[in-house]
């Protein structure tokens, strides 16, 4: 089996200046401009994924076509996936087109559950999701008590099912569906009550003090910077909480 590379690793490649690690994934985005370019750059990808036997989901618009890799039968990035992603940037380059990095993101979405079993087979059914294919998507810190369920055709969020103990209207306050444990305001002790919501939104690590900015600057605060540059906690004006994600490791693990 290939072996599996770091973030970090990946990151640091030449070559990839066009790509972004995010959630786990390696991401490029290209402005195709027409239609027809963006059939011509899917046309030539699939010949490199065939000739290197190494697929990657294609997501093709009018302007632009969004190429994402990942090595399935590893659990995560390997080498496999930076020869691919060189071969894909050459290709866009011959044919003129530009890369748009701030385009790439991943929304995880959790929602607090007493049973995540019971819960699962709800969130299954009415949203068609099943486990992840790549092993410990979107589990995040909190792995042991949380389900995750993704869509299989790779177009909407992740879903993570995080057990709790008790309802949003019992919390004691916390205000969006968050419990009183996240009034430190350290957002890994921040739980998520019954009922509640909160988003993981993944960008490249190079772009989220951008987005950081404008989410502050659109009416967001600051609840908690102490992991940074791994995440920034942050919330709207109602206080529900979304935290900002990039694949750099926080400080206490440097």
């Amino acid at each position: 089996m290939a072996t599996v590379l770091t973030a970090a690793e990946v990151q640091g490649r030449e070559g990839l200046g066009d790509w972004r690690v995010v959630a786990g994934r390696l991401h490029a985005t290209f402005r195709t401009g027409t239609l027809a370019r963006g059939i011509e750059l899917v046309r030539r990808v699939g010949e490199i994924a065939d000739e290197l036997d190494h697929h990657p989901d294609l997501d093709v618009r009018y302007f632009r076509v969004h190429v994402r890799s990942v090595t399935h039968d590893a659990g995560g990035l390997t080498e496999r996936d930076v020869r691919l992603a060189r071969r894909v940037s050459a290709v866009a380059a011959e044919l003129g087109l530009t890369a748009e990095p701030g385009r790439t993101q991943q929304v995880e979405v959790t929602v607090g559950v007493g049973e995540p079993p019971a819960a699962r087979r709800f969130w299954a059914a009415v949203l068609g999701y099943r486990p992840p294919t790549v092993p410990g998507a979107g589990a995040g810190a909190d792995a042991p008590t949380a389900v995750v369920l993704a869509d299989p055709a790779g177009r909407g969020p992740t879903l993570r099912l995080h057990q709790v103990g008790r309802p949003a209207a019992a919390a004691g306050g916390g205000r969006a569906g968050v419990d009183d444990a996240g009034a430190t305001g350290r957002d890994d002790d921040a739980e998520v009550a019954v009922g509640g919501v909160l988003l993981d939104v993944h960008v490249p690590h190079d772009l989220a003090p951008t987005r950081l900015r404008a989410a502050l600057e659109a009416g967001g605060r600051l609840v908690d910077d102490a992991d940074a540059p791994a995440r920034w906690v942050v919330e709207d004006p109602d206080g529900t909480r979304v935290r900002l994600c990039t694949w750099q490791p926080p400080p206490s693990t440097r």
